[in-house]
């Protein structure tokens, strides 16, 4: 009879506090049970350890079995805590002897039947907070991309309980190579990404896709069908440069509290999310019971396509507001509160009209004003406003379209990317952020407009009513075309390009 703790850590929103795991092993009739706000999974964990226990040759105690994950207040949820509480009945039974004290050390893993470590989700969150408090982590083998990326310093990784017990006693050398970081890189090879030159056409919006990768911006294609929305948006992934460090252990702590985490895990590119249009404001924002981040914040530092942008839920449309203004999204449901980044690049496509054929030269369109006007209206005002570029794109020609080859001289999405890494470049020198994220408080101050830039932006601020978050919006896509021409100071050239960009939808 006795008693025992082991540490783990719990996961809510991106935030993983400290769990203590307790156990206590009495007298008195068979019982086992565990406290302290289990989820459902947490629950079944009394099986799954018991087995567990019996496969790798230990005794399950008999009498009253209690285990208690403290702080009682905080939701506990996932497989992780099988582990921490197979050691705690083998401490508080007896049956473990550690070489030395567990009170810095911290267990995470999915106990199998046959005493197997199965992988848990938000081992990266756990490795991040428990190197800072300079914790040591145990964790199964198939969490080592997360671990390796954590970048924490005293670390080691197990296959089944039993290895779990024989380094906790020591009868395992510490000298054993855990390879957590051929681990990482021996991961498969990613695809390469599509190539902008594979579109046929469509000059304007291929420049406009080259802004919008050097500067963050958002963008909307309007088009027929069959014009290449779709294409463009999927090539802009291929010039956008590969996320710095500490981005990707950001993005990839977000991705790694889902099941389908493992390619962006092992990758440095930016993330690229394109949810369906029937998706829900829970799936586009985030929520639910376990409030589980959504596709704008698995599209932090990547970006976020929404095609058919007119066929979303209203609602979900006007949720996108406040993370395109502030880069964060705040969701609360039942007791619990999280925060997740959202800083997306929104990309989005749209046809002009039900039929998807506004009257152009060659094509009739069946749709009567009120229908087109109805469909249009369904994007609000204010969610207009944000968007950076508003781009049409015409039907492709016939000559171009049945070439099986790029025209002569048209660019790769390998060359354009040296010219979008320079420009962001750029960008964080001068400022310390992309153009796209400059605060309206020094906007101005930060594009330098030259003197005939100020009056052609006032000229046309006034003639289309732009509000103040427009105009500024319009002089930044400014700035970020001369930072791709290499300029000190943004020209009047400059400020018309950004109109014809935004105003020509």
């Amino acid at each position: 009879m006795g008693s025992a703790c082991v540490l783990s850590r719990a996961q809510v929103g991106l935030v993983a506090p400290l769990v203590r795991v307790e156990v206590h092993v009495g007298s008195g009739l068979p019982q086992f049970s565990i406290v302290g706000l289990p989820a459902p999974v947490v629950r079944e964990s009394k099986d799954r350890v018991r087995a567990a226990l019996a496969s790798a040759g230990y005794d399950f105690p008999a009498g009253r079995l209690t285990v208690n994950l403290a702080p009682a207040e905080l939701p506990k949820e996932g497989g992780r805590f099988d582990l921490p509480i197979a050691l705690g009945i083998l401490l508080a039974s007896d049956q473990l002897r550690p070489r030395e004290s567990l009170a810095t050390c911290e267990f995470y893993g999915e106990l199998g039947l046959a005493g197997g470590l199965k992988r848990v989700h938000g081992v990266l969150l756990a490795a991040l907070q428990a190197d800072a408090e300079g914790h040591r982590v145990c964790a199964p083998r198939a969490n080592a991309v997360e671990l390796a990326l954590a970048g924490a310093k005293d670390r080691w990784l197990a296959a089944d309980l039993a290895e779990v017990v024989a380094r906790v006693e020591g009868r395992m050398a510490d000298a054993v190579a855990e390879r957590v970081d051929e681990t990482r890189s021996s991961a498969t090879p990613m695809e390469p990404l599509p190539d902008i030159a594979d579109v046929r056409g469509q000059r304007v919006a291929k420049r406009a896709l080259l802004i919008a990768a050097a500067g963050g911006h958002h963008l909307l294609l309007s088009g027929p069908p069959g014009a290449g929305k779709s294409l463009l948006a999927q090539r802009l992934p291929g010039l956008l440069p590969p996320l710095a460090p500490a981005q990707h252990r950001e993005v990839a702590a977000i991705h790694a509290l889902h099941s389908d985490a493992g390619a962006q895990l092992a990758s440095a590119r930016p993330p690229y999310r394109a949810p369906h249009h029937t998706s829900s404001a829970h799936a586009i924002v985030g929520g639910g019971p376990r409030v589980a981040p959504g596709e704008i914040s698995l599209a932090h530092h990547g970006v976020l396509f929404l095609d058919e942008l007119p066929e979303f839920d209203r609602r979900v449309l006007e949720a996108l507001r406040e993370p395109l203004e502030t880069g964060a999204v705040s969701i609360a449901r039942a007791g619990l509160q999280a925060t997740y980044p959202a800083e997306f690049q929104l990309v989005a496509a749209m046809n002009p009209c039900p039929a998807g054929c506004l009257p152009q030269a060659g094509s009739e369109c069946e749709c009567k004003p009120p229908e087109r006007q109805r469909y249009l209206a369904r994007l609000s005002g204010p969610l207009l406003d944000r968007i950076d570029m508003q781009v049409r794109l015409q039907r492709v020609a016939t000559r171009e379209w049945l070439t099986s080859a790029p025209r002569k001289g048209e660019p790769t999405s390998a060359q354009l990317a040296p010219q979008v890494a320079a420009a962001r470049e750029r960008q964080h020198r001068r400022q310390g952020c992309l153009n796209s994220r400059l605060r309206a408080a020094n906007t101005l101050e930060e594009c330098r407009l030259d003197r005939a830039a100020l009056q052609s932006l006032r000229a046309v601020s006034e003639k289309y009513r732009l509000s103040a978050r427009a105009g500024h919006r319009l002089a930044r896509v400014a700035r970020t075309i001369a930072d791709l021409d290499g300029a000190a100071s943004v020209t009047e050239a400059a400020i018309d390009e950004a109109a014809n960009l935004r105003l020509g939808f």
